[in-house]
């Protein structure tokens, strides 16, 4: 497949998902669009808007100072709007709408930088949910807020205690209180979307990995296994969770059904790029897992493969598609981003 076609594998609609876009009421408003997700999910919505024949605006918002990024979201008819949510002045005058999908915060840098961690994963949340408190809110956290938990099991359900290794991950389980503080107090509709290793082209734990096999650099395999999902279905089922929020909040795991192992991952990649993958250390008993049962009985649409993930990788790679040079740090193990 040529670049363009790799890339749409991106933005893939189909009937359940425009469906439920049509059955959306109101606006879609999406706090922090301009981070490695947002302005692929900003428009797979308006797309998903335009095939289900609605009137219905899709407003990003973020600082965008990427302005091709902002003027490729304006050029499909998506409003933008560029401001820091942190300014509090700025965030109140936000037009008022009924649906919010809210995917602001930050992870790496955190270390030695703590307070601007928490400032902007606890602190803006409950801004954004006292602005927001009339809204569905669909509010992005992370499966970091649970422990590492057994590679022979399936990882944590949506009822597993949480046990946030580090302050990052701590931080993301204050964005979570945030929200449910005012889901029980404002009864806000929310739902608290638990995200594992959404996979780009140009970033994620399948790109790191393909990255390493393919210059021989050595292969950290004490995170044993990871869970993966396609960004584009992750995307999808984002936006469609608009129609589970409730309050109390809901509370969903989003990513692969499956743990895969890394040291299979990269076997595969060497195969494609005819190297034999390098590793160092020794797999450890636990590894951070999520299980997405529930999503998948929520949302049983067919999502793409791993091994369909591995192949459109392999040849993003091979073709020279352009790269973010954002490690995830998907073998950290103490917490320290």
């Amino acid at each position: 497949m040529q670049l363009e076609e790799l890339d749409n594998k991106l933005y893939t609609l189909n009937q359940g998902f425009i469906e439920d876009v049509r059955s959306i009421d109101g606006d879609i408003l999406i706090l922090g669009a301009g981070g490695k997700m947002g302005p692929s999910l900003a428009k797979l919505c308006k797309l998903a808007v335009d095939a289900a024949h609605i009137t219905k605006k899709v407003i990003a918002v973020s600082r965008f100072n990427n302005k091709n990024a902002e003027k490729e979201l304006q050029d499909l008819g998506i409003e933008t709007i560029a401001m820091d949510l942190m300014d509090d002045m700025a965030l109140q005058l936000l037009p008022d709408v009924k649906n919010v999908i809210y995917m602001a915060g930050t992870k790496f840098g955190t270390t030695g930088n703590e307070h601007y961690t928490w400032a902007m994963n606890a602190y803006l949340p409950g801004r954004v949910a006292q602005k927001f408190k009339h809204s569905r809110i669909v509010a992005f956290s992370t499966g970091n807020v649970y422990p590492l938990t057994s590679v022979d099991s399936k990882g944590p359900t949506e009822d597993h205690p949480v046990g946030p290794v580090g302050e990052y991950a701590q931080s993301c389980l204050g964005r979570e209180r945030m929200f449910e503080y005012a889901s029980n107090t404002y009864k806000t509709p929310v739902l608290i979307y638990r995200l594992n290793y959404a996979i780009d082209l140009r970033y994620g734990v399948l790109l790191e990995i393909a990255k390493s096999v393919r210059i021989k650099k050595p292969i950290d395999l004490s995170m044993g296994y990871v869970n993966v999902i396609w960004q584009g279905d992750a995307n999808q089922i984002a936006i469609r969770s608009l129609k589970l929020c409730s309050s109390p909040p809901t509370i969903l795991n989003v990513t692969g059904n499956a743990k895969i192992s890394v040291q299979w991952i990269a076997s595969e990649f060497g195969k494609w790029f005819g190297v034999d993958p390098i590793f160092e250390k020794k797999e450890q008993s636990t590894a951070l897992l999520s299980n997405a049962a529930r999503m998948e009985e929520l949302f049983p649409f067919e999502k793409v493969s791993i091994t369909d993930m591995i192949l459109m990788t392999a040849e993003w790679l091979q073709q020279g598609g352009p790269l973010l040079d954002k490690p995830t740090h998907f073998q950290e193990r103490t917490g320290k981003f």
